[in-house]
């Protein structure tokens, strides 16, 4: 496995991804808005862009990224 490309740490279990994060030009250049919710994995996967969220503090924080599956909300690992 390899590390997703861009990992974001969050303070919060849901959190909003429109893909346009620190993008010039905003979200017109990303994908819709879609709010996922961090489980008991402590990270989730966007399934439009792969961007990773990881709870601060949760099992996911500190870990190797290439070794946790990837995990879009409603999947299973």
């Amino acid at each position: 496995m390899t590390p997703p490309l861009e990992t974001v740490r969050v303070t919060h279990r849901r959190v909003a991804c429109d893909g346009a994060q620190d993008i010039p030009g905003g979200a017109s250049l990303g994908h819709p808005r879609v709010f996922l919710e961090i489980d008991e994995h402590g990270y989730v996967d966007c399934g439009y862009c792969d961007r990773r969220f990881i709870l601060i503090g949760g099992p996911a924080d500190g870990a190797d990224q290439s070794t946790l599956g990837d995990y879009a909300e409603g999947g299973s690992h």
